[in-house]
């Protein structure tokens, strides 16, 4: 019996115009970021000065610095861009190879509009420094608590939507929605575990290596999980959609998801190679990840193969172009990445502009292009009417491929030259480049082209704005679209077929299957480093921060300086050389969260702590080109007039306690949350009388005090000589 039914466009169509907004939101925020690094400390008698001053105004003030801003890019970038046009490809998507309409209109309503909070909320607390100073994961605990519940609202919504399905077969796309749902749901869990002291602070509950250990199995995974499975999903339902054409291979999508799904959870330790995380930990990372590759080129390739027999229409549908180039920059960034984990490989590229090229090519080249050709094709489907131009489609095309190939080329270029200059010798076995800024005013021109290309892809993101628009007039939204099928039989004949079918008809099974394989993963790599103390060995002589380094610590992931700097000296020479004694695992046992970072546009600062004196750090707070000339680096004058409060510093020793740092044990003692005030105005009292020797007459209830108070403390802990272990 067949039955009538609608599907909601609606919610499709509301995705699907933030999706838009959001994506200009965070594409402009980004090229302000770009054009600050390159620009910043610009002297006024340079010809361009008066084009990049807006840019660089914004990097003076307190609030879009871009410690600041870095963060909110990326958050706009992955969570509003990529992340709405996840829900409306799913919505769309999903009512379609189901044959039903949406569980309920209701519950997509919250999920929108919760969504659309988040990222408000996202807007405006990562400018005002509210962060947790963990990469991808930087909303504080009420967002995350927000998260969640928007999450479940998601998942109520499709699975209702599968069970009362008239399709008994679940088609490939919505194996990879049904993984994405419950791998993000692990992930975002597992790693948001943190300790709150106020509204807008909270301590990650994990520390130092553990805590790295933990980030980047969600930082890498949310990669996967977020920008990827979600994406593959869409592409196998709109990529056969536009060129009219069956999935190459049913049993290469078999392949393709399982092993994917199964082998990308492994991978997160390839981020942290020749770091102090456990050596069998990187091995296993760097295993894994090489093995990646099977599944993502084969799934790279079923989805070419798709074209096969429509190759002509790519030269002349934007759409199929839009999506060639995006599954290519898949193909691109999946090879990369599992090469990258190779440890020759990686002490090349690690913490070099390479990785920013290899990420942007997954990000505006894979979600980005993929995202443009889905919104061209439902467009003029869901306001019933022709693309208002085909020829400003195409043009957009080739600006977005111009500004991919200006972004990446110059920064993969930057980042060949960058490690060849970090890793240069004089015949006498000195460093070539003993003072770090040198190498960065070596690759500007790589900075400027990035900008450049950055520039040009946000230009194709107005020309589609235009577009859209004026498709969008031309026609009227098919609020419910008429639809009908088949009622789904209760009991359907097993009919042999192949043997997968038996877990497609059957989606929690496969929902709990998908579960149970990607968190073997994780708890293979969690457990012992949890659990066995010799991964973690600790260093006598490591204590706790002082609560004048601690509020300074608290100042430094608030700024953002985790985005420039990292905490993590390499076993190589060029790395000692130039910083010091390399990094141990017990050195960062009270790091809450850790600090290590992910690229270095400045040095790294692990043994930053006695290198300089208390005056060189205030006079380059407040001017950084006034103790090293060409800095790219903002100044933080915002320090010099804010009081540090002091009210929170119980709250945060409590905190520390609570988890397990060592306060009631000497050098502090028991009671210590109550005396810690007292020891932190003492320290700043130090120090204060340190500048005043200086010939520096500063106040001492400055934010300033507390943060060269913890940069003072970093790495003097550990000696060369001292490295006595229990």
């Amino acid at each position: 019996m067949t039955e009538r039914f609608q599907y909601d466009n609606r919610i499709v169509k509301n995705f699907l115009f933030v999706t838009i907004l959001w994506g200009i939101v965070g594409m402009l925020v980004g090229l302000i970021a770009a054009v600050q690094m390159v620009a910043q400390n610009t002297p006024p008698d340079a010809w361009y000065f008066w084009i990049v001053r807006p840019f660089t105004w914004l990097g003076e003030l307190e609030w879009t610095k871009f410690g600041r801003i870095r963060p909110l890019h990326t958050n706009a970038v992955i969570f509003a861009f990529v992340g709405n046009a996840i829900f409306a490809g799913v919505y769309y998507s999903l009512q379609r190879l189901l044959k039903a309409r949406m569980f309920s209109d209701a519950l997509g309503r919250i999920h929108f509009w919760g969504w659309q909070l988040i990222i408000v909320l996202a807007a405006v607390t990562l400018p005002l420094g509210m962060t947790t100073g963990k990469e991808y994961a930087e909303l504080e605990w009420p967002i995350d608590i927000l998260i969640t519940l928007v999450w479940v609202v998601f998942g109520i919504n499709m699975f209702g939507t599968i069970l009362k399905r008239r399709e008994r077969h679940l088609y490939v796309a919505i194996w990879f929605y049904i993984a994405t749902w419950v791998t993000v749901a692990m992930l975002h869990i597992t790693n948001s575990i943190e300790l709150p002291i106020s509204l807008t602070k909270s301590y990650s509950w994990y520390a130092g290596v553990q805590d790295a250990l933990v980030q980047w199995w969600y930082g890498h995974n949310a990669v996967a999980f977020f920008l990827t499975t979600p994406f593959l999903g869409l592409m196998y339902y709109f990529m056969p959609k536009a060129a009219n054409r069956p999935v190459y291979s049913y049993k290469l999508s078999i392949i393709h998801f399982w092993a994917l799904i199964f082998l990308y959870i492994w991978a997160g330790p390839h981020h942290l190679i020749y770091s102090a995380l456990p050596d069998w930990a990187q091995s296993l990372g760097t295993v894994f990840s090489i093995m990646l590759i099977a599944p993502s080129w084969g799934g790279m390739l079923n989805g070419l193969l798709t074209l096969r027999g429509a190759w002509d229409r790519v030269r002349e549908d934007p759409v199929l172009k839009f999506m060639v180039v995006a599954v290519t920059c898949y193909g691109m960034a999946t090879l990369e990445g599992p090469l990258l984990s190779l440890k020759s490989w990686n002490a090349m590229a690690h913490f070099t502009d390479w990785i920013i090229a290899h990420v942007h090519i997954g990000g505006i080249g894979w979600n980005g292009m993929l995202t443009f050709g889905i919104v061209y094709w439902m467009v003029p489907r869901l306001f019933g009417t022709k693309l208002y131009s085909v020829k400003l489609a195409n043009t957009h095309f080739w600006f977005g491929t111009l500004g991919i190939v200006f972004y990446a080329i110059p920064l993969y270029l930057a980042g060949f030259w960058q490690s060849g200059m970090w890793k240069q010798f004089t015949p006498d076995g000195y460093l070539v480049y003993k003072n770090f800024l040198d190498t960065v005013v070596e690759i500007k021109p790589a900075y400027w082209l990035r900008a450049l290309g950055g520039l040009l892809y946000l230009t194709g993101a107005f020309i589609m704005v235009y577009n859209v628009v004026k498709t969008v007039k031309s026609g009227k939204l098919i609020a419910n679209e008429d639809a009908e099928a088949p009622a789904l039989e209760k009991v359907a004949p097993e009919d042999g077929g192949y043997w997968h079918r038996w877990i497609e008809r059957r989606p929690i099974q496969m929902l709990v299957i998908s579960l149970v394989l990607v968190a073997i993963g994780g708890l293979f790599e969690m457990v012992p480093t949890f659990l066995v103390k010799s991964n973690i060995p600790t260093i006598t002589h490591v204590k706790p921060y002082t609560p004048l380094e601690l509020q300074g610590r608290d100042i430094y992931v608030r700024e953002g300086c985790y985005t420039c700097h990292s905490q993590m000296i390499r076993p190589f020479r060029s790395e000692t050389e130039r910083y010091g004694e390399y990094a141990k695992a017990g050195e960062f046992v009270y790091d809450h969260p850790f600090q290590w970072g992910s690229k270095r546009t400045g040095p790294d600062l692990l043994r930053e702590g006695g290198k300089y004196g208390h005056s060189w750090h205030y006079y380059h707070m407040y001017d950084p080109t006034s103790m090293s000339p060409g800095s790219l680096m903002p100044p933080y004058t915002h320090l010099y007039e804010h009081d540090l409060d002091t009210t929170t510093t119980k709250k945060k020793i409590e905190a520390m306690l609570t988890m397990g740092v060592p306060y009631d044990k000497e050098p502090y003692g028991p009671g210590f949350a109550d005396r810690a005030n007292a020891h932190l105005m003492q320290q700043r009292g130090e120090i204060v009388a340190g500048l005043k020797k200086d010939g520096i007459d500063a106040p001492a209830d400055k934010e300033i005090i507390a943060l060269i108070a913890y940069l003072q403390r970093l790495g003097t802990d550990i000696q060369a000589k001292e490295t006595a272990q229990q």
